[in-house]
């Protein structure tokens, strides 16, 4: 097998979803404290003197406690490299997760074991599904009161409709947690609260056998009620089954204390046997493999600004198939251009490393003067193919954006622009009207905020926002077809244009929406872009 291949298959790359508040973010620190690539885990509440996560960098999250943007870590454990692609939890952020998830091979799916299943893990659990990724579950927070654990089991198939396989089980939790039973190996890990930042702290394993010893450490009313767990648990869960793992219909269940860094490092090592290589990708010329010798990668991610020193955008690529060398030749397939990929490096939340070469599977950020796009196919200069596009969502929430200082137009045009680029928000304006005003739609109204933080922040330029009562948008599916400006919409109608060109129709209400198709035969609305 060539080298390429070797450093191929040892790659792992996944996302890390859950609902806001049920400790990914510390999950993911602890992960990065395993392999070595911090020595101290931080925290991520928004408090001023708090250590700040590595994966939380832009200032807005710092202030706030909360993630609103997606980091790439990577780093080296036990002869994988892990790849973690870390979400925004928040739902208004959920466009920015649904990109992410694009790139990954498989998802770490986050409940907090006293609260189950919240609305958030509904919708990114839905979006797995659609990408059919395999999903593996860290129950955290067992340092607190848990629910019952077969409830949490019992909502977690009902709530996501796929079946659970525990790894290990939880003795209690709380005040009462004493540690988790190892299914595979039938021993119990007893419990330790290690230094929170650190990775130092020993684990006691008690074979289930030598009952008169697991009595003694965790007592007996623990021991009874395991042990009749343990009976209940071989006759009723379902059996492990990697093949239904990898395809997305079992998810194997971890139990732990993220915070108190306990069950983490048995989960990682549990994840990395049962996860797989990189996956190949879609593309129109058919299935691309990994292993594949040239080299390609498509783009799921922009952020302008990660350094305000450098006022700089970075296009974060996915490298689907072969190796990449920093001093090849690719194309650009959309923009049709051949060049080099200029400053490619390695991020590590606001840190960067420049790279000389990466592998299918590795996540790069590269230098970008304002061509790509997200979902944009690089490939080797002779090949002409594109990987499957990512949808444009609609919004939900419009707002008439106006500065305030009209001398500063082409700041303003210019930092509205580069943040709808990354997809953050999307940008309209009034279809034929020629006025300049521009209308903002998002998915979640807390983007609204980082707009106007951002904005001020790194455009030094100040805005108001107008709130508009648009619910509802489409984009016209034949455009060609139909003259837009002979529509014969409903009072509440709004004709409005994205930055491609094309025509959009706004309205208040759902009942508007068939009204238009009514009035127009031969209109086809559709509510995402597919461009």
């Amino acid at each position: 097998m060539s080298n390429y291949t070797e450093e191929i298959n040892r790659r792992r790359t996944f996302a890390i979803i859950s609902h806001p508040d049920a400790g990914k973010t510390t999950l993911t620190e602890k992960f990065l404290l395993y392999g070595g690539a911090i020595n101290l885990a931080g925290s991520v509440k928004g408090k001023a003197t708090a250590r700040h996560a590595v994966s939380d960098w832009m200032q807005i999250e710092k202030e706030r406690g909360i993630s609103v943007t997606s980091s790439v870590l990577q780093f080296e454990y036990d002869g994988y490299c892990i790849n973690i692609l870390d979400t925004p939890g928040h739902q208004d952020f959920s466009e920015d997760t649904y990109r992410t998830l694009m790139a990954a091979d498989s998802a770490v799916m986050v409940i907090d074991a006293s609260k189950g299943v919240e609305a958030q893990t509904r919708k990114l659990f839905k979006v797995c599904v659609m990408r059919k990724i395999p999903i593996f579950t860290f129950i955290n927070k067992l340092d607190r009161d848990a629910n019952d654990t077969f409830e949490l089991l019992d909502e977690i198939e009902k709530e996501l409709g796929i079946a659970t396989c525990p790894v290990n089980w939880p003795i209690g939790s709380g005040k009462e947690f004493k540690g988790v039973y190892d299914r595979e190996k039938k021993c119990v890990i007893a419990y330790s609260d290690t230094e929170k930042g650190t990775k130092e702290g020993t684990a006691t394993e008690i074979p289930v056998e030598n009952e008169d010893h697991l009595r003694e450490i965790i007592g007996d009313k623990a021991a009874d009620k395991l042990l009749e767990e343990i009976e209940l648990l071989d006759g009723a869960s379902a059996e492990f089954d990697l093949d239904a793992v990898r395809s997305g219909d079992l998810t194997p269940v971890c139990f732990g204390s993220a915070l108190t860094n306990f069950g983490v490092e048995i989960f990682l090592k549990h994840f990395l046997n049962m996860t797989s290589t990189p996956l190949p990708r879609k593309a129109d010329i058919g299935i691309v493999e990994p292993t594949e010798k040239d080299f390609s990668a498509f783009v799921f991610k922009i952020q302008a600004n990660m350094n305000k020193a450098h006022r700089d955008r970075i296009a974060f690529m996915r490298i689907c198939s072969g190796k990449f060398d920093a001093s090849m030749e690719v194309r650009h397939v959309q923009g049709n251009k051949v060049m080099r990929l200029s400053q490619p490096q390695q991020i590590m939340a606001d840190e960067r490393k420049i790279l000389s070469e990466a592998y299918a599977g590795d996540i790069i950020g590269v230098f970008d003067p304002g061509i790509f796009s997200i979902g944009d196919t690089i490939c080797m200069p002779k090949e002409k193919f594109q990987y499957e596009g990512i949808p444009t969502f609609a919004p939900e929430h419009f707002a008439r954006v106006r500065q305030v200082d009209t001398m500063k137009r082409k700041q303003f045009v210019k930092g509205i622009e580069q943040i709808a680029q990354e997809g953050a928000i999307q940008i309209f304006q009034e279809l034929n009207t020629g006025l300049e005003e521009i209308i903002v739609g998002v998915v979640g109204v807390l983007q609204f905020d980082v707009l106007k933080y951002r904005l001020e922040n790194e455009y030094n330029v100040e805005i108001r926002l107008e709130n508009l009562p648009y619910e509802h948008i489409r984009w016209i599916a034949n455009k060609e077809e139909v003259d837009v400006n002979r529509l014969i919409g409903t009072s509440d109608m709004k004709k409005v244009k994205d930055m491609k060109g094309n025509p959009l129709l706004l309205f208040v209400n759902s009942w508007s929406v068939g009204m238009t198709l009514d009035r127009n035969k031969g209109l086809v609305l559709e509510e995402f872009s597919r461009n």
